[in-house]
């Protein structure tokens, strides 16, 4: 550990003083394109290096946090011809460099930095209450403890839960108050709403080089100092690289051609804006402003080679070509954003930082010990390795982990489609229950043999995935429209699920896309100029959903079998397009949640633009799922137990007890997560 940290250390000089000479060079390059210098042959040269220099503030700010973002962003992009052969009719070069300073680590210390977070306090059930019915959602008294004051468990005294790592002193885990003291923490969801009766624990949310507990490296994340979240680009990925590749174009005699493509790059598949359904081949970057950027931003560009044979004409195709793509770099999946920072899709990052903390360091659980399922849980105090993530799997290298892909294009009447197949892996990561001993029954709910464990801990892993999909764009000249469609079937898709014992099984997945684009004008805003109407639909269905209703609520899987999102963009332009204001909506239906975002982008010059927005959300916010604390074994506090009035159960299963957390955020969705991260922003951008 100390070496890789050294390692890093002393790789991001280097990598940022790369990034600066090679920023001065295409800068000063650029001085000379602008200049129209001669090169030396007395002629402006048609092989010179073409340069765009450009520099980018992005300010954000929250209501109830301040600043949450101050973003500075320089980036070069730099193209060269590069000539031809007698293989190659041509050979092109193209770069993209960037590099980014986000200063809110630095200037919010107290939600962001150093001093994020602090002591807490985890709700627990009051003993003393005995309730007429059985209705554990509603008006419970609560009380609070704070971190490490759950019950005692181990031991043979009254209560003990008969875990056998743990350590106990007045009450308090002797490892948990030296290695996992009460500071720094956030109560998990605690910004989003109140425990209210479900789990919940402690987040470390500093950097990684003032508070390790809970880092580890989740695929490029999950581990970062603060100066890695302030630098970003600049890591052991080089990814201050965003685009640096050879362009080759073969012409053959028959007349066909083919065009090949190597290095760093975006290789861009589908139609549709916002949503991934066939552009699946470049993981993304959602810590960089959630899923609020666009694609080509955020998308972590990849090693990868691709070859398209352009065919041309037929009897039957206008134009047709099929493309081959071979991405061989080592397996990278979604960066999600770390466990206290401004940007965590699905707030899934302090999700995973505390439940990495729990196995590492023990933990305490609010409301997690059940004398009986109609009453308040006990806050229980839990030792290393007894809950939470173990570690993260992350692929290594070889070629049988390599992703490769395969799509045909063509145009038939105007009416442009493809068809395309991939095998990969999956970007979003899989938490898989740990192997244990359990009791061999019949699952009550899918009729299987299996295992109940009587831990509740995690492995992530990362599965194979084969996906088939089409998309096509059609001309609708007689209402001056174009529809998009996209779709794909995907294969091997993991899914938590109570149902199993695994706590998690796979589904095929069908998504869709429906896109509408239309220039309409608006007589009472504008005579001369037409606005932009683009509308989408996406669609999400789980071809093997599980979801069954146990004793106290639903139990399965926490996504929705079927769902849709709606967006809709309204664009226009102004003072000879100088001023463009729009409106972007997007609406997710089974979660209710609801995102505005207007803009204004103002050309001052040719050289300089600001943006002043917003992004304000609406909706019902986080939403309560099984959380599968009752099919915890350790009497007396255990919710089998407790249901032993009716007679013996049948098997260790969940009986569909829950709250908010964890799965909650899997039915909210991103929208839904993001409620209480409204903001304001202001977007500055200079062109050298």
């Amino acid at each position: 550990m100390q070496e890789s940290h050294l390692f890093k250390s002393r790789l991001k000089p280097v990598a940022m003083a790369t990034f600066a000479a090679l920023l001065l060079g295409f800068g000063m390059s650029a001085s000379r394109a602008a200049d129209n210098l001669p090169d030396p042959g007395g002629a402006a040269s048609e092989d010179a290096w073409r340069v765009d220099v450009f520099y980018e503030n992005d300010t954000h700010g929250r209501k109830d946090i301040g600043l949450s973002k101050f973003r500075n962003t320089f980036q070069v992009e730099a193209d060269k011809n590069l000539g031809g052969n007698g293989t190659f009719s041509s050979i092109k070069f193209r770069s993209k460099l960037r590099g980014t300073y986000d200063g809110v680590y630095a200037m919010n210390k107290k939600d962001y930095g150093k001093k994020a977070g602090g002591a807490i306090n985890l709700e627990t059930g009051d003993p003393g209450f005995q309730p007429v019915l059985p209705v554990p959602s509603l008006g419970l008294p609560f009380k609070e403890v704070p971190q490490g004051g759950g019950i005692i468990s181990q031991g043979a005294t009254a209560g003990a839960l008969g875990l056998t790592t743990n350590t106990f002193t007045n009450g308090y885990p002797t490892a948990l108050g030296a290695a996992n003291g009460n500071d720094g923490l956030r109560v998990l969801g605690g910004h989003l709403h109140a425990t209210a009766g479900g789990v919940a624990f402690g987040v470390p949310v500093r950097p990684c080089d003032i508070d390790r507990r809970g880092c580890t490296n989740f695929g490029g994340y999950g581990n970062l100092t603060q100066n890695d979240l302030e630098f970003p680009e600049f890591n052991n990925k080089a990814d201050f690289i965003r685009e640096a590749f050879l362009i080759a174009k073969m012409p053959l005699a028959s007349g066909a051609t083919w065009n090949f493509q190597l290095g760093k790059q975006q290789v861009v598949w589908g139609r549709t804006d916002l949503f991934r359904v066939l552009d699946v081949i470049n993981p993304m970057d959602y810590s960089r402003n959630n899923i609020y950027d666009e694609m080509q931003d955020i998308r972590i560009p990849m090693w990868i080679a691709t070859a398209e044979y352009r065919m041309g004409a037929s009897e039957i195709f206008e134009d047709n070509n099929i493309q081959f793509v071979w991405n061989f770099d080592k397996f990278r999946p979604h960066n999600l954003g770390q466990g206290g920072t401004p940007n965590q899709i699905l707030d899934v990052g302090d999700f995973f930082r505390g439940m990495k903390n729990c196995w590492d360091n023990g933990c305490t659980v609010a409301n997690f010990a059940l004398a009986r399922p109609d009453m308040p849980g006990y806050a229980t105090n839990f030792g290393p390795g007894q809950l939470g993530i173990r570690q993260a799997n992350l692929p290594e290298w070889s070629m049988r982990n390599t992703q490769f892909g395969v799509k045909w294009e063509g145009v038939v009447h105007g009416t442009s489609f493809s068809l395309n197949a991939l095998t990969y892996r999956s970007q979003l990561p899989s938490l898989r229950n740990l192997p244990s001993k359990g009791v061999a029954t019949n699952n009550p709910f899918t009729g299987q043999q299996g295992l109940w464990f009587p831990i509740i801990a995690f492995d992530v892993d990362y599965p194979r995935i084969q996906l088939l999909g089409a998309s096509a764009d059609l001309h609708a000249e007689s209402i001056g429209s174009t529809f998009r469609l996209e779709t794909a079937l995907t294969h091997g898709e993991e899914f938590p699920n109570t149902a199993r014992p695994s706590l998690y099984s796979e589904s095929r997945v069908l998504r869709y896309v429906v896109g509408w684009d239309r220039p309409t004008f608006i007589p009472f805003l504008s005579t001369s100029r037409a606005f932009l109407i683009s509308a989408q639909l996406f669609g999400q269905r789980l071809l093997d959903h599980e979801l069954y209703s146990g004793p106290w609520g639903k139990v399965g899987m926490p996504d929705w079998e079927q769902n849709h999102i709606a967006t809709l963009l309204v664009k226009g332009w102004f003072q000879n397009d100088m001023v463009s204001p729009q409106i972007l909506m997007a609406h997710d239906f089974q979660a209710s949640a609801t995102v505005v975002s207007p803009s204004v982008e103002w050309l001052v010059t040719d050289k300089l633009k600001f943006t002043f927005g917003a992004n304000v959300k609406t909706g019902d916010g986080a939403r309560k799922f099984d959380d599968t604390r009752s099919i915890n074994p350790w009497a007396p506090f255990t919710g089998l137990q407790a249901d032993r009035a009716g007679g013996p159960m049948a098997s260790f299963t969940s009986l569909g007890l829950g709250g908010f957390e964890p799965l909650g955020r899997f039915r909210a969705g991103p929208i839904g997560m993001a409620q209480k991260e409204d903001e304001i922003f202001v977007t500055m951008r200079y062109k050298f």
